[in-house]
């Protein structure tokens, strides 16, 4: 993969206007969209299909959780939209019926680990003994167990994710952040650079892009970011 199918733009913006100007503002340099809850409730899934038949790949963000027939029947009718990514929570009941349900189309699916929005105390609160860390590792064992294509977890977890899930499973990271750039809600992140070099195979960006005075030159610089920490692995 070259920098082009490893960057997944995030199109957090309201409206269908807002993210169609977006990708034309884009053009032939950003290959990958995410599409998550804010634009999928603003009719954001025929324009997903849309996306996809242009030529576009989708990862759609939706982190499903639910009984198990439940997130069946959800990933069957995903697989049917010609997406390329779907996130659910890494829970192995819900995993399992998705890597069944999804078989043979093609469709990766990712385990979320721990929210990079989310640190130790974070987890303590809402119940957990572990800490981020290891719970991370806790669901990359599961998700590699049951079958997931990937995994999605913080840049600062990928090199001891790949070395539970091999070579082969992807490692998306959110949370990635440019030199300078606000980290937001963020609590774990790294730059494109880091990340790359630390084992992710995809990096989302969203506001670094989708916000900057010229999103065309942010999304060049993140990319030129990313083949300088490619090349060694490209000659």
């Amino acid at each position: 993969m070259d920098a082009r199918e490893r960057l997944i733009v995030g199109l957090d913006v309201p409206t269908i206007g807002e993210a169609e100007r977006l990708v034309s503002t884009l053009g032939d340099d950003i290959l990958f969209y995410k599409i998550g809850y804010q634009l999928v409730f603003a009719g954001g899934l025929e324009f997903a299909r849309d996306l996809a038949a242009s030529g576009k790949k989708i990862f759609l963000d939706m982190k499903l959780l639910d009984i198990d027939n439940t997130v069946a029947s959800g990933v069957e009718n995903i697989a049917k939209m010609g997406m390329s990514m779907l996130t659910l929570h890494a829970y192995p009941k819900a995993m399992k019926a998705a890597v069944e349900a999804a078989a043979g189309s093609g469709l990766c699916l990712l385990g979320v680990t721990v929210l990079t929005s989310m640190d130790a105390d974070d987890l303590a609160e809402a119940g957990y003994s572990q800490d981020p860390h290891s719970l991370v590792l806790r669901r990359a064992e599961q998700a590699r167990t049951a079958g997931m294509g990937g995994i999605v977890c913080s840049a600062e977890e990928a090199a001891a994710v790949r070395e539970i899930v091999g070579p082969d499973m992807a490692i998306v990271t959110p949370g990635i952040r440019p030199d300078g750039s606000d980290k937001g809600d963020q609590k774990r992140v790294m730059t494109p650079f880091d990340a790359l070099k630390a084992g992710a195979t995809h990096l989302v960006v969203g506001r670094p892009v989708v916000k900057a005075p010229d999103p065309r030159d942010a999304a060049r610089a993140i990319l030129s970011e990313m083949v300088t920490a490619l090349w060694p692995a490209n000659r």
